[in-house]
């Protein structure tokens, strides 16, 4: 071999890239992989594939051969017959009907109210739920539970002021006592002095504000709420107080002080233990014999109330199983730090439990969400209240499947929404690889 050339056996440069092989990326490399990686697979994929066609071939022409312009059912049927066509949806009804099924027996001039109430809402859930959003836009998240009422119910302006009021005297009450004495005193001083005033005496100075200057808009009585604004006002409500409750009754149940526990386990377990349409009937029916002779209690309250302690007890489970699975390592660690042990819970403990328990909160959530279709047996006009009135109309008696499909689809809407909002903060706070 001549000395001028020599063998090497290392490449000295790097190869160009090559792109991957077609059929494992894209479309086609996520079926091979999800679909049809195996034997088995492929057979499960295709026969999914023939039970979605046979449902499809069925459902779809009657969804879209439907008629959305009649005036009763015998109509509708009229108009399929004059087209040549077997079958085919009454989608007229929703068409007609639409507006109850959204608002009940609300009164349509005054729609704006829940209309803006369901925007002032959006604008207060963006901030809580969405931490890049502008910190300003809290002033919605504080305001709404307020103002958000009083726009459904309409009255005088000064009852979501002195609603307000209480709990800046509760937080004023709290941070003074709790300064003077101690920060468990001061909580539970600044909640009575809070209950107090809601109770005896926000009413009377109300009236007197009233009095001085009657700012009010028109009052709007609760059995006029209906369809989907009375199953949305039920949910949210529940939703918005089940959940601080819930992790009151959870980290009472883990509390060394015997007293706290007993009360907490006892709570949790009548109220797992008794079917939530048994609550209702008791807000709807008993709780009147219970009060004082002539005294009004809004029924809405009632089932909201009742709602709100049903998901606070299942609640309390849920978050008790994240707080059960922190190891015993980040409570030495909070001692260490020497935080007390509501700093300890604030800063440390609780952010993680809930993050463990963010699934069962949701799910929690959106059982919660279709349990107010349960108010419908005690009277009240939810969306499956008004599928039955609208059923019980002559024009429109025998439709079943277009009423129920469309009051399953706003439902799946919301609910599904709520378990994609709840992937996206799983996949945000994860912090293990």
């Amino acid at each position: 071999m001549s000395s001028d050339h020599s063998l090497s056996y290392v490449r000295s440069e790097m190869l160009p890239e090559k792109a991957p092989p077609p059929t494992s990326v894209g479309v086609i490399g996520w079926m091979r992989q999800n679909l049809f990686s195996d034997l088995l697979s492929t057979f499960l994929t295709v026969m999914a594939i023939f039970l979605i066609y046979s449902v499809l071939a069925g459902v779809l022409p009657w969804m879209l051969n439907g008629v959305w312009n009649a005036t009763s059912l015998n109509e509708c049927r009229e108009i399929l017959n004059e087209r040549g066509e077997a079958a085919g949806a009454c989608w007229a009804v929703i068409h007609e009907r639409f507006w109850q099924l959204m608002y009940g027996f609300y009164p349509d001039n005054l729609y704006w109210r829940p209309n803006l109430a369901l925007i002032l809402l959006f604008a207060a859930l963006a901030p809580v739920l969405f931490d890049k959003l502008p910190r300003w836009m809290l002033v919605f998240s504080v305001a709404f539970p307020f103002i958000g009422p009083w726009l459904l119910w309409g009255g005088t302006i000064w009852t979501p002021v002195t609603a307000f009021l209480g709990f800046v005297i509760g937080i004023l009450v709290n941070r003074y006592v709790g300064q003077a004495v101690s920060s468990l005193v001061g909580l539970i001083v600044g909640t009575l002095a809070a209950i107090v005033w809601w109770m005896f005496l926000a009413s009377p100075v109300s009236d007197a504000l009233a009095s001085v200057a009657p700012l009010a808009i028109q009052s709007v009585g609760s059995r006029q709420f209906g369809g989907f604004m009375l199953a949305i006002t039920l949910g949210i409500t529940g939703i918005t107080l089940s959940f601080p409750l819930g992790i009151v009754l959870a980290l009472g149940r883990q509390s060394n002080l015997v007293i706290v526990k007993s009360l907490c386990v006892g709570f949790i377990e009548f109220i797992r233990g008794v079917p939530l349409i048994t609550l209702l009937f008791v807000a709807s029916v008993l709780l009147n014999y219970f009060l004082p002779k002539g005294t009004e209690f809004d029924i809405i309250l009632r089932v909201m109330i009742m709602i709100t302690l049903f998901s606070a007890a299942y609640m309390a489970e849920v978050i008790r199983g994240g707080l059960a699975a922190l190891p015993k390592g980040q409570y030495e660690a909070a001692d260490a730090l020497g935080l007390d042990y509501w700093q300890a819970q604030r800063l440390i403990i609780m952010p993680q439990a809930l993050k463990i328990s963010i699934p069962g909160i949701v799910s929690t959530f959106i059982g919660l969400f279709k349990d107010t279709t349960l108010v419908s047996i005690i009277g009240l006009s939810d969306p499956i209240g008004w599928v039955k009135l609208i059923q019980a109309n002559s024009e429109w008696n025998g439709i079943v499947w277009e009423l129920y499909g469309f009051v399953a689809f706003v439902f799946f809407l919301f609910c599904f929404s709520m378990g994609r909002y709840s992937m996206y903060l799983e996949r945000k706070l994860q912090t293990g690889h």
